[in-house]
C-alpha cells in the first residue's frame, strides 16, 4: 500500500507543488505543517510563493513518515524532530572537533620546516609517511563516527 517516493533532483529549490509531488502531501498540508514544526521554515518569495531547500524537503519526508507511517501525534512528531536535530547537531559538533584536531595536525605538519632543514631525508620521508598514517586514520575515525548515530 506504501508507494515509494521519487528521488529529489539536485536542485537549490523546489516549488511548493514540487515538494507536494516529492513527498507525497498536498501543498495545504505543507502550509499548515509550517505552523506547526518551527524547524519548517521555507524561503518566502513574491506573492509568498515558497520556496523549499533539499534540506526542507527531507525534514518534509521526515515529518510525513512519523505521522503517517509511525503514527506520531503532531505533538509526539515535534518532539521526535527536536531529538533528531538535536542528535544531527550533536553529531556535527563531534565531527568538528574531530576536524579541528585533524586542522591543528595540518597546521603542526606545516611548521616542521626547521626540522626539514636538518634532518637526513631517510628520517624525513620516515616522519612524513607517519604522519600521513595518522592523518589518514583520523579521517577514517571520524567517518566511523559520522556513520555510527
Amino acid at each position: 500500500m506504501e508507494k515509494a517516493l521519487p528521488s529529489i533532483p539536485a536542485k537549490r529549490y523546489f516549488t511548493i507543488g514540487e515538494v507536494s509531488d516529492l513527498c507525497g502531501v498536498k501543498p495545504h498540508v505543507l502550509r499548515y505543517w509550517e505552523q506547526e514544526f518551527t524547524q519548517l521554515r521555507p524561503m518566502k518569495r513574491r506573492g509568498n510563493r515558497r520556496y523549499y531547500q533539499h534540506h526542507e524537503v527531507l525534514m518534509i519526508r521526515r515529518i510525513r513518515d512519523l505521522l503517517y507511517d509511525q503514527g506520531f501525534t503532531i505533538s509526539g512528531a515535534r518532539n521526535k524532530l527536536q531529538e533528531l536535530v538535536q542528535i544531527e547537531r550533536d553529531k556535527r559538533r563531534a565531527g568538528e572537533v574531530m576536524l579541528e584536531g585533524v586542522e591543528v595536525i595540518e597546521v603542526e605538519d606545516s611548521t616542521f620546516g626547521d626540522f626539514e632543514d636538518s634532518a637526513l631525508p631517510e628520517e624525513r620521508d620516515r616522519v612524513s609517511q607517519e604522519l600521513m598514517l595518522v592523518r589518514r586514520e583520523l579521517f577514517e575515525i571520524r567517518d566511523l563516527l559520522s556513520s555510527s548515530h
